[in-house]
């Protein structure tokens, strides 16, 4: 598997292997959202997310792929800040903000500046034609945040900071989408990076999660937390590594742009699962977010 994935780096096939890790990632990366922000504190459910996907990992990167190169473990460092920071970020906008307004701007703001990131670090450039399909998915996704605040009911109160902290989550996406892809190109076994990161990244938020939990008055039962951390730690394997494959196939911009039609599945989910509203406008929000992706990716 590794010896086919490095042959095809850079390579057509590389190119359509790529153009499916990153939609399987935007799919699953509205579902690990919203096992997030749904029925649990969203500090506990990604405690327990973490802790799952670190023990999942640690096996793997022990005992299965071969050890990191020397030059890695900085590299992991910075990751492993980066990501604690986006975390904090993404856990209190949760906090803060109803799903349906957070996640677009979030997302909204990672393509843009992933690709901009992506031109200064890889060199890589959009077409005239992929631009135009930025442009129309990034006006679908910040339509629907947009759209989500007018019609806003509940958490009123809490709204400017819930639009702040989603900023600063969505500027975080940016930068470690391209310093994952920049960690994953830098070692000769992706696997390698992948199996390290995730037991890396996994093992710090479960310590704060469980002190939080053990605080509550209210505490809930860990099974079904548990449970939900499961479902959560394989999501995110299947999420996040998709994404940082698919970066080392392809172009990173290209990938983190198809990633934001995450978009339109969290409104899915937000309204199928969580009983938020979709009406017609929303659902043409979305579909110009689809377009801009379908752009982006006739334009290369």
């Amino acid at each position: 598997m590794t010896d086919w994935l490095i042959s095809i780096e850079g390579t057509e096939a590389g190119h359509r292997t790529a153009l499916i890790l990153a939609l399987t990632a935007a799919f699953l990366h509205a579902v690990f959202g919203a096992l997030q922000k749904g029925r649990h504190d969203p500090w506990l459910s990604r405690g327990a997310i973490d802790a799952s996907y670190c023990l999942m990992a640690a096996p793997f990167a022990l005992f299965v792929v071969p050890w990191p190169e020397p030059h890695m473990w900085p590299i992991f460092a910075g990751a492993w800040a980066i990501h604690i920071v986006y975390k904090i970020l993404q856990a209190q906008a949760y906090v803060k903000g109803a799903y349906t307004v957070v996640y677009p701007i979030v997302r909204g703001m990672g393509p843009l500046f992933t690709v901009i990131g992506a031109y200064l670090i890889f060199r890589e450039t959009f077409t005239f034609t992929q631009w135009l399909g930025v442009a129309v998915l990034l006006s679908g996704i910040f339509g629907l945040a947009a759209y989500n605040l007018m019609f806003l009911e509940t958490e009123r109160e809490t709204l400017r900071a819930a639009l702040m902290l989603a900023v600063a989550t969505g500027l975080f996406v940016a930068l470690y989408t391209t310093y994952d892809a920049y960690g994953i190109r830098a070692t000769e076994n992706p696997f390698t990076f992948l199996a390290w990161f995730f037991m890396i990244d996994g093992a710090t938020l479960p310590f704060y999660a469980y002190v939080r939990w053990r605080r509550m008055p209210d505490r809930p039962t860990p099974g079904p937390l548990m449970m939900r951390g499961f479902i959560g730690g394989i999501v995110a394997f299947l999420s996040f590594g998709s994404i940082m494959m698919a970066t080392r196939l392809d172009k990173v911009g290209e990938a983190a742009v198809l990633r934001e039609t995450s978009t339109v599945f969290a409104a899915l989910i937000g309204w199928v699962f969580l009983k938020e509203t979709v009406g017609p406008r929303r659902l043409g929000l979305m579909a110009l977010i689809a377009a801009g992706a379908v752009i982006v990716e006739m334009g290369g």
